[in-house]
Formats: C-alpha cells, sequence, structure tokens
C-alpha cells in the first residue's frame, strides 16, 4: 500500500506504488515567507509594516531621485543615500550639475551630522530646527513636495504594498515618477 496523502487542501492523483500525493507545487504554489524585505512594527504609525517612499524634487516637484526604507526606519537615514543619488542634470550654461544649491527638510532631517554632510559636498541646508522654528515657514517650499507625494500615492500599485521584494517595489516606484516627469514635461 502507498503513503498516505499530505493533510492540508489541494487536489491529490495517484502516482505510481507510493500512492496519493498532494500537487500544490505544481503550479509553483509552494510556502513563501508572509512578510518582504521591508517590513517591521513602526513605533510612529502604530506598528504599520511595509515600505515608506522617500524622494527628492526640484522646485516646481519633479520628482529627481526616489528611494524606499521600511516604514520603521528614521527619516534622517535615508537622505544620504537620496543626495548621492540624484543624476546629472542639464543646465543652460555650463557643465551638468551634480548637485543642488539648497536643500529644504522638514524637522526629521534636523541633525548636526547631516548638516555638517550636506556642507561638506556644498549644499546649503535649510532645514527647521526642532523645539526652535516652526514648520509653517517651511510650508512655503514643502507643498511641492506633499504634492508629488500625493501624485504618488494617487499610483495603486503604490498606494498599498503589493510586493514581496524591496527591488520590485523601488522599480514600481521609479515608474511611477518617470511617468510623473513625463505627464509634467508634455502638458
Amino acid at each position: 500500500m502507498g503513503q498516505a496523502a499530505p493533510p492540508g487542501p489541494g487536489r491529490a492523483r495517484r502516482t505510481g506504488r507510493t500512492g496519493l500525493v498532494a500537487v500544490r507545487d505544481r503550479l509553483g504554489e509552494h510556502e513563501s515567507p508572509q512578510r518582504g524585505d521591508l517590513t517591521g512594527p513602526n513605533p510612529v504609525d502604530r506598528g504599520k509594516k511595509g515600505p515608506k517612499i522617500h524622494l527628492i524634487t526640484e522646485r516646481t516637484g519633479l520628482p529627481i531621485s526616489v528611494g524606499i526604507s521600511a516604514a520603521n526606519t528614521h527619516d534622517s537615514q535615508a537622505l544620504e543615500s537620496l543626495v548621492r543619488g540624484i543624476p546629472p542634470i542639464r543646465s543652460r550654461r555650463g557643465p551638468r550639475r551634480r548637485r543642488p544649491a539648497k536643500l529644504h527638510g522638514d524637522k526629521g532631517y534636523d541633525f548636526d551630522r547631516l548638516r555638517a554632510w550636506l556642507r561638506s559636498r556644498n549644499i546649503t541646508p535649510r532645514i527647521a530646527r526642532r523645539g526652535l522654528e516652526s514648520s509653517q515657514r517651511l510650508g512655503r517650499h514643502r507643498w511641492t513636495v506633499e504634492r508629488t507625494v500625493a501624485w504618488l500615492s494617487g499610483c495603486r500599485r503604490l498606494h498599498r504594498c503589493y510586493e514581496r521584494k524591496a527591488d520590485h517595489f523601488l522599480a514600481f516606484a521609479g515608474i511611477a515618477a518617470a511617468l510623473i516627469c513625463y505627464r509634467r514635461l508634455t502638458a
């Protein structure tokens, strides 16, 4: 007599002398980890799991550099990689620019090490100080970034993370940023 079929849902088929065998894996349906690379409890957003999108925009709101991180990481940890990821930008005169002249940021980026790092790259930091300055003054510049984040969240694929791999989610964020640039530049 053959072996008994393993417990669980799925059809079973009869094979030679071994008896009944589950065919769940026939179509690639195998158990996989329930969480992706960028999951974990977020202490600020009531334990939110999944990725967080970071971006740097130019003055009118076109995304220049897009990055993702786990939702439980602080915003300040993503700033250096975003600034390094800025591509060369063609200017009307002279060589291509590799860095912005100024960088506006909210109070989440108010750390001395970040200010020193930006100054070492000849970028003037315009970051609101925690406990000293009001966020209202920054609102004149921040609304363009918030509008671009709203455009990105309008993409169904980015509104809720369906991807298990961070690389796939980053690719969809890059595609959405490219579509935003295309729509803005052709309008």
